[in-house]
């Protein structure tokens, strides 16, 4: 019996060749991060992507966040397939550690396997993938320009996510993307960075600051340049790959905390200017005005302060190296802060 169809024989596991079936990669997997080659460290596990997320624009200061998405039912792909392994790479990791993932699903634990099957032109086989059977490699195709490339899901929360990409290592040209469902685009790359984007928080300036006054508007306003766009690039190396995704934020939306309020405007909706201002600034004399964005308390908080919160809309776009681009759904970002209302018989304005 082949030991790459079933678990090996109690009797041979001192050898330390022994595959794990019928249980994901990343259950078995240990997660860890092997050999070097080059400068580049290389991942055993296929929970672990090689995308590379950097800021490109946007405040960097502060308290920060990353938004959640206004679509309930969107999420970002659960896996994809990426380069992990040039043949030096792969020749290094097998004869010199061996134990990882050679696919979503399947482990390969102590070096015959993978030298077996990676240098020696033996097939392999796995129950999860299809084609279920893989012709073996030569000498790990040294000599040959290119990259061994496997599925990777960071963020998978099912087996059926992981089933998508499960093909067992394989070896595409250099400068190629191999034309399999699920090989990553731009759009992979844009969907990958959306849960990357740290936007800063929403501390909003509200008048007065501590306390509210039952039927007295509060004006809520937030100064210019305090939010501005935030911007990421997400990169996937050795493919040429890459994408942009900008958060912008459009507007703020107010939720009092109680029922007992008013909004203004009526909706709750605050227009984030081009200027990156909410609202406008309270100034002596304007007790007896209209807020452009504020709020009116309608009964005292007697002793437990309402929760007020303020959710800033980001709206989400990208672009991609082959010139594609688009929008994905818009990103929430909030923040509570306690207002205390008093009920008072008259006030000096």
């Amino acid at each position: 019996m082949s030991s790459q169809h079933a678990p090996l024989p109690v009797a041979l596991v001192s050898l330390g060749v022994v595959l794990l079936l019928s249980t994901p990669a990343n259950a078995i997997g240990g997660g860890g991060t092997y050999g070097k080659a080059k400068g580049t460290q290389l991942s055993a596990s296929a929970r672990q992507s090689r995308i590379k997320v950097t800021r490109v624009s946007g405040p960097t200061g502060g308290e920060q966040g990353t938004v959640s998405s206004t679509d309930v039912n969107w999420k970002p792909p659960p896996c994809w397939y990426e380069p992990v392994f040039s043949p030096a790479q792969l020749k290094d990791f097998a004869e010199n550690n061996g134990d990882g993932d050679v696919g979503l699903r399947d482990g390969w634990y102590g070096s015959k396997l993978w030298t077996d099957h990676f240098r020696d032109e033996k097939d392999a086989s796995s129950i999860f993938t299809t084609p279920a059977t893989v012709k073996g490699y030569k000498n790990y195709n040294l000599g040959k320009d290119g990259y061994f490339w496997r599925g990777v899901a960071p963020d998978a929360g099912s087996l059926d996510d992981t089933s998508l990409c499960s093909r067992l290592m394989f070896w595409v040209d250099a400068g190629k993307i191999p034309d399999v469902p699920n090989a990553p685009t731009p759009k992979t790359l844009a969907e990958y960075a959306y849960n990357k984007i740290k936007v800063p928080s929403t501390s909003i300036e509200v008048k007065p600051t501590a306390k509210s006054t039952v039927n007295l508007p509060s004006w809520v306003w937030l100064d210019k340049g305090t939010f501005k766009e935030v911007k990421v690039r997400a990169e996937l190396p050795d493919t040429g790959l890459w994408a942009e995704t900008t958060a912008k934020p459009v507007a703020l939306h107010l939720d009092p905390g109680t029922p007992d309020a008013e909004t203004y405007p009526s909706s709750g909706n605050c227009t984030i200017n081009e200027d990156g201002s909410i609202g406008t600034p309270y100034e002596k004399g304007d007790g007896d005005r209209t807020p452009p964005c504020g709020i009116t308390y309608l009964r005292a908080s007697n002793g437990t302060p309402y929760h007020l919160k303020a959710s800033i809309t980001w709206q989400i776009t990208w672009k991609g190296s082959d010139g594609s681009g688009g929008d994905l759904p818009d990103g929430i970002f909030d923040t509570t802060q306690d207002m205390n209302v008093q009920e008072i018989q008259s006030v000096n304005r």
